[in-house]
């Protein structure tokens, strides 16, 4: 069944990726390019060690992946001055109490992410994607950049782990890779430009570099390591669903502690897609799927997703353990109302490949009339 699966996937690939001979010789006419109706995917994000994020446009039925260990700041573009940390790659940030980034630092082990770091230690951003909050775990692990130079302060950087490279037992993954070390950085405002200083921890000068906003994007985002941009994310109207690594919140409010999951999928919140689950049951889903349309979309169920990009999340699959294979869960699927008003249904088929291997998703997806 998967291999017929990957088969249709890729005849989709390959027909959406043509075009046509054909051109319009009156020039003066516009040319409305209709949405894909219907299609099968298989987002590349790259086997058990799940190398990348996968930015997945329905509309059009094109992907666009990056390793995700490319990037480690992305900056905001509104009218806000809010910073966000890589946590594809577990990075984690603390504020220290000095404005000299040419102080010496040292590493601090507890700013990391994992079972023994809470959640209100405001160390990884909100994983709602929500930018401002009280801090506290709330709004971005940065706090907003200030007007005034002197309220922003030099952050302690864990800037996590390299892409991983080992092989995992079949059906488990393996994201994390060496660690990739620590930095040290401020981030002010020169007008209406960020300017981001950082430095390794034990150097007593600093490199600088100013980030400037370009509103087509949800981010711009910076390279550490190089000091140069990185492309990450397509135009924020150019994509629908995010699959990626994700550090994310567990457990009960007031004791949740950061939790790194693989496989998840985060929706394009700040570009206008919207997202529900419709709960069904292994009996019924493909009549229920087949039978879904317009008359059968409820926009209220839509409002959890305007303020949370976790509605998918990892709700679409189940993580396997000892007596158990990982796999999809066959008793959902999904609606989606990107930013142009187009709402799909879209049915997840498949979380490995033929072998077993983690880090191969497929799903198909139908637009509703």
């Amino acid at each position: 069944m998967k291999k017929v699966v990957y088969l249709l996937a890729m005849i989709s690939f390959v027909a959406t990726s043509c075009s046509s001979d054909d051109s319009s010789s009156n020039t003066d006419e516009p040319i409305i390019k209709e949405p894909v109706t219907s299609a099968t995917m298989v987002p590349n994000v790259g086997g058990p060690n799940e190398p990348n994020q996968v930015f997945v446009d329905l509309s059009e039925n094109t992907q666009t992946g990056v390793q995700r260990d490319t990037w480690d700041l992305g900056f905001s573009t509104g009218n806000d001055f809010n910073v966000v940390i890589n946590g594809s790659v577990k990075m984690a940030v603390m504020q220290l109490n000095t404005t000299n980034i040419d102080e010496v630092q040292v590493e601090d082990p507890t700013v990391a992410v994992g079972y023994t770091t809470l959640a209100t230690a405001g160390y990884v951003d909100n994983p709602t994607g929500i930018l401002t909050g009280s801090a506290s775990g709330e709004g971005t692990a940065i706090k907003a950049i200030s007007a005034t130079d002197a309220d922003n302060k030099v952050y302690l950087v864990n800037m996590g782990f390299e892409v991983g490279t080992s092989t995992p037992d079949t059906g488990s993954v393996a994201l994390d890779g060496n660690a990739r070390g620590w930095k040290k950085i401020r981030i002010t405002r020169s007008g209406s430009d960020y300017k981001v200083q950082y430095a390794d921890l034990n150097a007593t000068t600093h490199q600088t570099v100013t980030i400037s906003k370009d509103a087509s994007y949800n981010f711009v985002y910076l390279n550490l390591k190089n000091g140069q941009k990185a492309s990450v994310q397509p135009k924020k109207s150019n994509w629908d669903l995010s699959f990626t690594g994700f550090t994310n919140y567990y457990g009960q409010p007031g004791s949740q502690i950061t939790y790194y999951f693989a496989d998840f999928i985060t929706s394009n919140m700040m570009g206008g897609t919207k997202v529900y689950l419709v709960e069904s049951s292994a009996e019924t889903l493909d009549s229920d799927y087949a039978a879904f349309s317009i008359t059968s979309v409820d926009e209220s169920k839509f409002a959890t997703s305007t303020s949370d990009q976790r509605v998918i999340g990892d709700t679409w699959r189940n993580g396997g353990g000892p007596s158990s294979s990982p796999s999809i869960k066959d008793d959902r699927f999904y609606v989606i109302k990107d930013a142009q008003n187009n709402v799909y249904k879209l049915r997840f088929l498949a979380l490995t490949n033929d072998a077993g291997l983690r880090g191969y998703p497929v799903f198909k997806f139908e637009l509703v009339k």
